[in-house]
């Protein structure tokens, strides 16, 4: 097999392997290589079955994990590849792999019939087609296939290529928006085996490759949303001589909270953005005015105009994935209360006033921080509320579950612990979390 990298194997069906070495490379290798399908030992009474999918295989390299290997197949993009990886090899869905252990790719290899893709494969999309062929040219520049599939009649064929539709129109549809235009490499849609190869440089350096542990959220989409940014710091405090800035710490936090949601198969956007900050294990975080929205545009000074700039995108994409089939969409907006220094407050939640589902899910919240307060501060009651308001996030925009979410009082010396200390701000992104899945 000249054709394919010597750690690149095709996987053959069971019922060939039994044969001898010499009919083993007779009955797999020649018939792929001319065009034709491998042929099965059967009786002449036996019924022919449909053949088993051929599947390319690959060895894991040292420190590879299944993100990674489908980021040098590149098939990282649509979260069914990896679901498909875990089921055509028998793994439970954990990113860990073996070092030097053999395993099967989401590619089946088919024999194509020198004619077209379409007549190859027994559909009528253009499209489909298209990308399939892309995928096959994009496949031999990165030297994974030596000859093109016209030149050796093998044609790869991702599975995402004809199993994820649902995917492919939400992609296909972002990537025609006007607001996707302006700037598509910085979107978080992340269903899983994640977009942006699994790397995300808003993380920062220490969080940026972010792998995928499982597919609970697959098919969830969220908007995350941290509040201020820009001109607008929001709320400040003063501790040990430093000035703590209530959107640089609910930026932290909502970018650990996003982090997990992608951990977990979801698509989500991360609506404020400063590309310079990443997750950050500081104490006290540098306030500065640098932050954007999501497709690069510049943040308002008005406040008006820049929680109008905000609902418009959020119902934009909301509206994308809807067409596309998706119903579950959920809006999180994440705030540091300023009440006056000495007022101690618990983390609290507004809902959209008369949905039910918002109601629902504020509830989850309290619920979970309740027990787990109960268990990290025994000592201390917890006094965090539940109730509706009518806040311009939750009025205006037609996602149809939206919260909003108060950290506690940036102000209050008490309240404070739970923001300047890094493992408290992952507890709070952890907790809202535990509420979301």
């Amino acid at each position: 097999m000249r054709h394919l990298p010597s750690e690149i194997r095709l996987f053959c069906p069971a019922h060939l392997l039994r044969a001898p070495f010499a009919a083993l490379f007779l009955l797999c290798v020649p018939a792929l290589l001319s065009g034709q399908k491998a042929t099965s030992i059967r009786s002449a009474t036996a019924k022919p079955a449909k053949p088993a999918p051929e599947y390319l295989q690959t060895t894991a390299k040292p420190g590879e994990t299944v993100p990674t290997l489908l980021v040098r197949f590149g098939l990282d993009a649509y979260s069914c590849n990896a679901t498909e990886f875990f089921k055509i090899n028998g793994l439970k869905e954990d990113y860990r792999l073996k070092a030097k252990a053999v395993y099967k790719i989401p590619i089946q290899v088919v024999a194509y019939d020198g004619k077209t893709i379409r007549s190859t494969l027994g559909i009528e999309s253009w499209q489909v087609a298209t990308r399939i062929a892309e995928f096959n040219k994009a496949a031999r520049e990165k030297g994974l296939r030596t000859r093109d599939f016209i030149d050796d009649k093998i044609l790869w064929v991702p599975w995402h290529a004809l199993n994820c539709q649902e995917e492919a129109t939400i992609a296909e549809a972002v990537e025609a928006s006007a607001v996707s235009q302006v700037n598509t490499a910085i979107r978080l849609h992340e269903p899983t085996a994640g977009e942006s190869n699994r790397v995300f440089p808003i993380f920062g350096k220490k969080y940026k490759k972010t792998p995928l542990l499982s597919q609970k959220l697959k098919g969830k989409v969220f908007y995350v949303i941290s509040g201020h940014g820009g001109p607008d710091g929001g709320a400040e405090g003063k501790r040990a001589g430093h000035t703590l800035c209530e959107d640089e710490y609910a930026y932290d936090v909502s970018l650990r909270l996003i982090r997990l949601l992608i951990s977990h198969g979801a698509t989500a956007y991360m609506i404020v953005r400063d590309d310079n900050d990443g997750i950050r294990d500081d104490a006290y975080l540098k306030c500065d005015k640098d932050e954007t929205v999501w497709g690069d545009l510049t943040i308002p000074l008005d406040q008006k105009e820049r929680l109008g700039q905000r609902t418009t995108l959020i119902n934009e994409l909301t509206e994308i994935h809807k067409k596309a089939g998706v119903k579950d969409q959920t809006i999180i907006e994440i705030h540091v209360d300023s009440r006056h220094q000495h007022k101690e407050t618990d983390v609290f939640f507004y809902y959209r006033p008369e949905s039910e589902p918002s109601k629902n899910l504020a509830l989850k919240m309290h619920k979970t921080f309740l027990q787990k307060y109960t268990r990290v501060r025994s000592q201390k009651r917890y006094n965090g509320t539940v109730s509706a308001r009518g806040l311009f996030t939750l009025r205006e925009t037609t996602a149809p579950v939206a919260v909003y979410v108060e950290l506690g009082n940036i102000r209050n010396d008490w309240d404070q612990q739970r923001l300047v200390i890094p493992s408290n701000r992952q507890a709070l992104a952890n907790w809202l979390f535990e509420a979301l899945k």
